[in-house]
């Protein structure tokens, strides 16, 4: 069994009001829970009410695999959930190595010649116009 913990919506409409919760991955967002973590009222003008969470329960979930969904890890992230390594954890991934982005190819070099052919075509229209510019201030200045 997948365990999530993510935020199941509470409140009413246009006042939006979140129970963070552990659920399985395969219940519905507004579905059965194992456990309730805490609460987070996003709309609340008191910054200290917004979110109450049992931190102690949030690690212990973690430290047994439960995977938390973006918002509630940022959340957890804001409230001190996250110990060093919890948090390394969750946020290094290993980079991909990909080698064929570095080979030189037919159609690669053919690709960046006409790139720079544009660019080449696009810097002499501006320097065109530049000039013309230029021109038509010296010709309206001379006839003042």
């Amino acid at each position: 069994m997948a365990v999530v913990i993510r935020m199941k919506r509470t409140g009413r409409r246009n006042r939006p009001c979140y129970r963070i919760s552990v659920a399985d991955s395969r219940s519905p967002r507004d579905g059965r829970v194992l456990e309730t973590l805490g609460l987070y009222d996003p709309v609340s003008p008191d910054q200290e009410k917004q979110v109450t969470l049992n931190v102690e329960k949030a690690q212990a979930w973690l430290r047994n695999g439960a995977k938390p969904s973006e918002t509630v890890h940022s959340i957890f992230k804001r409230q001190g959930v996250y110990v060093d390594d919890l948090d390394r954890q969750k946020t290094t991934s290993k980079v991909r190595k990909r080698p064929g982005r570095s080979k030189v190819t037919a159609a690669s070099t053919s690709r960046n010649a006409a790139k720079t052919m544009r660019a080449d075509r696009k810097a002499a229209r501006q320097s065109e116009r530049i000039a013309a510019k230029r021109a038509a201030a010296k010709a309206a200045a001379a006839a003042e």
